[in-house]
């Protein structure tokens, strides 16, 4: 299949993706942080959310459109500004309704699986350093005169959604087990609720720190 990189090309971008993926970032902050507090499903559903961004990333990279917002001093800003205020809305969120378990709390509103998946979409599109690292990050594995670099680019990035899931989930479902763990300590609670808003509020100025070159 000619859109299928070379077999050394794949090794080389499998172990490169698991690392990414083990690497900590706000994608994985919410979805561990949406297991905790609303259980399994709702953290696979921001976690799905994330994924499905990145296959639009790759998709940007493909049609160029990446490359203009990060050639473009005001729209990479725009970008940044968005991205960092998504995630300061968020911290506001653990804090002042919790992001963390709250098993007693019955009464509250449940997140609804698509707004999981929203909230996962929205983190992953809004961070300028995924766009960052698409467009320095996938080129490296297709030659620039590959007349199948589409098709690569495409396959490579279904690729890294692949190879995420499995290093990924199970954070998910050892947040599950560490919330049914503590379900008797709302103090506990309280703590890791101000843990999250201080990791989100701690992206957020990476965000805004970020450079485009």
């Amino acid at each position: 299949m000619s859109f299928v990189p070379d077999t050394t090309t794949l090794i080389q971008f499998a172990i490169a993706t698991v690392i990414l993926a083990i690497t900590p970032g706000p994608d994985m902050t919410l979805f561990v942080s949406r297991t905790l507090s609303h259980g399994r499903a709702t953290g696979f559903a921001s976690m799905a959310g994330a994924l499905c961004g990145t296959l639009i990333h790759t998709t940007l990279v493909v049609v160029g459109v990446s490359a203009l917002i990060v050639a473009s001093p005001a729209a990479f800003l725009a970008l940044k500004m968005f991205g960092a205020g998504y995630l300061v809305f968020l911290a506001w969120q653990a804090i002042t309704k919790g992001s963390a378990f709250s098993p007693e709390r019955k009464s509250g509103p449940e997140i609804s699986l698509f707004r999981a998946w929203a909230a996962g979409l929205g983190v992953n599109l809004l961070n300028p350093k995924i766009i960052l690292f698409f467009m320095t990050f996938l080129p490296q594995f297709v030659s620039a005169h590959e007349p199948n670099a589409p098709g690569k680019l495409f396959f490579l990035g279904a690729m890294f959604v692949v190879l995420s899931i499995p290093v990924t989930a199970p954070m998910v479902f050892a947040a599950e087990k560490f919330s049914a763990a503590m379900k008797t300590s709302p103090r506990v609670t309280r703590v890791v609720d101000y843990l999250f808003a201080g990791v989100f509020s701690a992206f957020a100025l990476k965000i805004l720190t970020a450079q485009a070159k």
